[in-house]
């Protein structure tokens, strides 16, 4: 109980600092409703955010509703979006989910996790970020990569795997923020502690993780 009430308290200092460092984090993809940003976050798995605003601003200006999905050319859908990588797989999920999201759940984006993680290429990530930016339900928290190397980094979880490091996090954050954490997560990992290797002295959160 000792050792959780440490992490608790740890998290919240954490969390706090990285709230100072950016008071306006928040999802950088670009989308104008909530299919878009279905679409958008399946894209986002394995390709940086920045390279996904590149493929979506063109791809929602030729697909611009539903049924355009549903009727896409998987061949056409695949060079439309093939710069986001892992094409093939990306094109099945989404013109998949598309007839799933006309067909089963009447054109609108599933407002819960039980039905949302019925779509193909939709996992707990892709689930919490469509749930808290499209809904504002909160049920988890987003495990991207920058969450899982810093939640590591910063000792709040021992884990690799996103579902065991989103319990943890789950347990010794605040539900409060959940959804901002990783935001938070995200720009702190862009700004001062990439993945590259550098001099984590020089990082803002150097010695939070003890």
């Amino acid at each position: 109980m000792k050792i959780l009430d440490g992490k608790k308290q740890r998290a919240e200092k954490i969390i706090a600092k990285l709230k100072e460092l950016f008071p306006d984090a928040k999802i950088v993809l670009n989308y104008s409703n909530n299919w878009e940003l279905l679409v958008a976050v399946i894209l986002s798995a394995q390709c940086t955010d920045k390279m996904v605003n590149k493929v979506t601003e063109k791809l929602f200006q030729k697909y611009k509703m539903l049924d355009e999905y549903v009727k896409a050319d998987v061949q056409e859908f695949e060079q439309d979006i093939k710069s986001s990588g892992f094409y093939r797989a990306k094109t099945k999920n989404i013109l998949v989910a598309a007839k799933m999201v006309k067909e089963k759940y009447g054109g609108k984006v599933p407002a819960s996790m039980a039905e949302i993680l019925t779509l193909p290429g939709v996992a707990r990530k892709t689930a919490n970020v469509v749930l808290g930016n499209a809904y504002g339900i909160v049920e988890g928290i987003a495990v991207d990569t920058h969450v899982r190397r810093l939640s590591k980094l910063l000792k709040l979880t021992t884990h690799d795997d996103p579902v065991k490091i989103e319990k943890d996090l789950m347990k010794i954050v605040q539900k409060k923020d959940w959804f901002k954490l990783t935001y938070l997560l995200i720009d702190y990992g862009r700004k001062y502690c990439t993945a590259r290797k550098h001099d984590h002295e020089k990082c803002p959160l150097y010695g939070y993780g003890k």
